[in-house]
């Protein structure tokens, strides 16, 4: 966004000086939340698998919906956390941003605030307020019957982004758009037998439970090493909530009940970062304990160059065009698959210097 900038008529050299300090100051000291705004430059966009999706193609005939304009018409927007995670902040900018280039006047957002509830209740009065179809970032799998059940009386297709719903495709919702999160626990675990060279003791720092991310992420890295890499043990594991600071509170707990951990599975990059924050606070050293984490943040991305974390899978947010080329299509009576997947990056030492700038 362009921001207009106040010029005074008369400007001496102190103030130049002055306005040119405080601009360099304000660039180095930018909020994680303006870093990831950003366009994310020429690979910010996200890339369809092929082939994707398991079951029969959904149709607006078979789902008994009526074709809508979605410029003229009420879409909703449910977010599930709150917009502190880079993740969420450019998920949501994406969005919008995409609803905007559309030509989308009545897209309306909500928020959950990491309270299940207040999401489930967000999406029950967007649908009171006549939305047309529904795009909703879950935060968690299960639970969803009562809006599902408001849905399907009024015939609303939902697109569900970057979490699944445990129900019926093609009756429930249309499709899902995401990751394959199993595949990226196993991309996370090669990346980590790369850095432990197949032997060393593993912690990881679980996502929040109650959905299928958590349990993918974890499922993929634990096959993967267990196939792979048995001179690799996983000796500590507890829930580091995708949140941060949980994850620094957490790594501090590790490293004074399991001094002899060698490496750390962080299954998303705010818990990552908050690892480092903790190892930083022990005395250690980059590189001394391994990071392995998904997401593709900037500020993960950078600390591979700084050598505190040595590798990242990606975990693209930016759902904007693809869930609205989504619901164009259907509405328009073209299949749609059960589910849209997408082809995720991989940063480490090869790459992550010139990566910084397209990471979100």
């Amino acid at each position: 966004m362009t921001v207009p900038l106040y010029r005074p008529r008369v400007v001496t050299l102190t103030t130049t000086i002055v306005a040119l300090t405080a601009l360099v100051a304000a660039g180095c000291a930018k909020s994680e939340k303006d870093q990831q705004t950003g366009g994310g430059g020429a690979q910010a966009g996200q890339v369809v698998q092929t082939p994707t999706g398991s079951a029969p193609s959904c149709t607006i005939d078979k789902f008994g919906a009526a074709k809508f304009d979605p410029k003229s018409s009420v879409i909703g927007f449910s977010q599930s956390e709150k917009e502190a995670n880079p993740f969420r902040i450019a998920e949501t900018a994406s969005i919008k941003a995409e609803a905007k280039q559309e030509g989308i006047a009545n897209l309306r957002t909500t928020n959950g605030q990491s309270q299940f509830s207040k999401q489930i209740s967000d999406v029950q009065q967007l649908i009171a307020q006549g939305a047309k179809a529904l795009v909703i970032a879950p935060l968690n799998s299960d639970g969803w019957e009562p809006v599902l059940q408001q849905a399907s009386a009024k015939h609303i297709p939902i697109i569900t982004i970057d979490r699944k719903i445990n129900a019926t495709a093609c009756k429930d919702y249309v499709t899902f758009i995401g990751s394959d999160f199993y595949e990226q626990g196993r991309r996370a675990a090669d990346q980590m037998i790369k850095a432990l060279g197949g032997k060393g003791k593993v912690a990881i720092l679980l996502g929040a439970s109650g959905n299928n991310v958590t349990t993918e992420r974890t499922s993929g890295f634990k096959d993967e090493i267990a196939k792979k890499a048995p001179g690799i043990q996983i000796t500590f594991e507890q829930t580091g909530d995708f949140a941060r600071e949980k994850g620094q509170q957490v790594t501090e707990q590790m490293i004074q009940s399991h001094p002899d951990v060698n490496a750390i599975y962080a299954e998303n990059d705010e818990m990552a970062l908050g690892a480092v924050t903790a190892l930083k606070g022990a005395g250690k050293k980059a590189g001394d304990i391994k990071i392995v984490s998904v997401d593709g943040t900037r500020n993960a991305v950078s600390q591979i160059v700084s050598g505190w974390i040595y590798a990242v899978v990606e975990s693209n947010p930016r759902f904007g065009p693809l869930a609205f080329q989504t619901l164009s299509k259907f509405l328009n009576g073209e299949p749609i698959p059960d589910k849209v997947i997408i082809s995720d990056r991989e940063y480490d030492s090869s790459n992550a210097k010139q990566s910084v700038a397209s990471a979100y």
